[in-house]
């Protein structure tokens, strides 16, 4: 047997042979009938000539060769299984993941389908993939910290686009920075798609950034407020032209953030167009001849960017101007309530630069003025609006103002003081047993609970990079100078 294969010869009769592989019989040869059998054609045959010892026996080696070359295709298949890395295929069996173990490969692969399934989605589009991406998992390495956690390679085979995405696996994997560089493969191939005849070193346009970062903020589950938040906090927006000329490599972090705010923005705003997803899915299969001019060649493909900028400013204001419904803190509770309980009346004319500030208790103690009932009329509304997001412990207490501010806009000022003194202490006590409630629930998260709520993960990552030395590199220049540092402070001490 090698190899799987087994050859067995008959021992009684010895011109058979019988080939098996695995325990199964693939060939049965009777060597002396086919010698019997090939003569008597050969010979029966008047119109060839006949063929001599050595052409026979040149022919019979020729009719073995084939089963002979099939048992070493065997050999050579079973050779390449054993030598093949582990590895894993995505459901759509686009992308291939090498290394690491079958729970990593699998996290990225569900990664990469979700993030191809968005963009998809988002575009309308069927998944119609042609060129496979191959991710590459590889541990990281204490004497080459110059690795990128990331890196894309892009090459060129004279058939198409190459898709390389080598990943190092560490403590600190950020997933953003991976579904990123997803994003960017998949873009990549659908851009290069039906460009099958590229020349080997040929330049690749790269996806713009803003596509990236839109597509990236409008992922199902991610929520925008943080982002809109940004936008109304801008004094100043930018232009679509000084937004677009923008490079995102190049910003700090505030700068990224509200880069990625522009970005789903303008997103927006082209799949709201008439068509838009078509348009955006037809703009990325031609970016492959797109020119030097990124605002150029997004106006060619969405022409009702060309009229004006009030459809780019609109949307941002409406962007800014997009109400959260999420519920406020306590403390935030607390601070919105004290704002809304302060009563400013212009005086006049006498004195128009400052306000007059009135409290309720006040008024409760005296005849409001009209100008005085017209305010607190619209620090009841206020306050109804209020209601909805405050912190429910606070929602009674809010809840009592509004119908304290509804009497007094009425005239009526019986029993006010008293609800007023009663609110009072009653925030008090609150504010109190919250502050109670929130030591508590610090000491227990840092003293008894397993797993913590992850709410300071930023804040102890920055410390650990603060405090932890940078590994050192291996470089013979590197090295070179780390002996020379030595050499000197050696013959300081001296």
């Amino acid at each position: 047997m090698l190899g799987g294969v087994s050859i067995s010869l008959d021992t009684a009769r010895p011109e058979k042979s019988r080939f098996f592989y695995g325990g199964t019989r693939i060939i049965r040869m009777d060597l002396c009938a086919l010698e019997k059998r090939t003569g008597a054609e050969l010979h029966a045959d008047s119109c060839s000539p006949t063929l001599g010892h050595g052409d026979y026996h040149a022919w019979l080696v020729k009719m073995i060769r084939c089963p002979a070359i099939l048992i070493l295709s065997l050999f050579a298949w079973q050779s390449l299984r054993a030598v093949l890395p582990a590895h894993s295929v995505s459901p759509s069996r686009q992308f291939i993941i090498y290394g690491a173990d079958a729970a990593l490969r699998g996290t990225v692969s569900q990664l990469a389908e979700q993030t191809k399934a968005n963009l998809l989605a988002l575009l309308r589009q069927r998944d119609e993939w042609r060129t496979a991406v191959v991710v590459n998992l590889q541990p990281q390495q204490a004497n080459l910290p110059e690795i990128p956690p990331t890196d894309l390679r892009v090459s060129q085979t004279g058939f198409g686009v190459k898709l390389q995405l080598d990943l190092t696996v560490g403590q600190n994997l950020d997933g953003s920075l991976i579904q990123r560089q997803l994003l960017r493969a998949i873009l990549l191939e659908m851009i290069y798609r039906d460009e099958g005849d590229l020349v080997p070193g040929a330049t690749l346009v790269e996806p713009p950034d803003w596509l990236l970062e839109g597509v990236l903020a409008l992922t199902p589950g991610r929520e925008p407020e943080p982002l809109t938040q940004t936008l109304s906090t801008t004094d100043k927006a930018k232009s679509l032209e000084e937004f677009l000329r923008q490079r995102f490599g190049l910003l700090d972090s505030a700068g990224r953030i509200l880069y990625r705010a522009y970005s789903m923005a303008l997103l927006q705003l082209l799949l709201n167009d008439g068509g838009g997803h078509v348009r955006l899915a037809r703009y990325i299969a031609n970016l492959s001849h797109a020119s030097n001019d990124p605002v150029a060649d997004l106006k060619a493909w969405f022409p009702r960017l060309r009229e004006d900028e009030k459809k780019w400013r609109s949307t941002l204001a409406r962007l800014s101007e997009h109400q959260t419904y999420q519920l406020l803190t306590f403390a935030e509770s607390g601070r919105r309530l004290d704002e809304l309980l302060q009563i400013k009346i212009a005086d006049g004319s006498r004195n128009r630069e400052k306000p007059k500030t009135v409290n309720l208790n006040e008024l409760a103690s005296r005849k409001a003025s009209p100008d005085e009932r017209a305010a607190v009329n619209q620090m009841s509304q206020a306050l109804l609006f209020f209601i909805g997001t405050a912190h429910p412990v606070l929602r009674p207490v809010a809840r009592e103002y509004q119908q304290i501010t509804t009497l007094l806009a009425r005239g009526k000022r019986r029993g006010i003081a008293k609800r007023l003194s009663h609110l009072d202490s009653t925030r008090k006590e609150l504010a109190a047993r919250m502050g109670e409630i929130d030591d508590f629930m610090n000491w227990y998260e840092a003293t008894q609970m397993e797993s913590q709520s992850g709410a300071f993960n930023g804040y102890f990552k920055a410390a650990n990079q603060s405090q932890a030395s940078s590994p050192k590199r291996r470089d013979p220049l590197s090295v070179y100078l780390d002996a020379l540092e030595d050499q000197i402070e050696t013959s300081g001490l001296e």
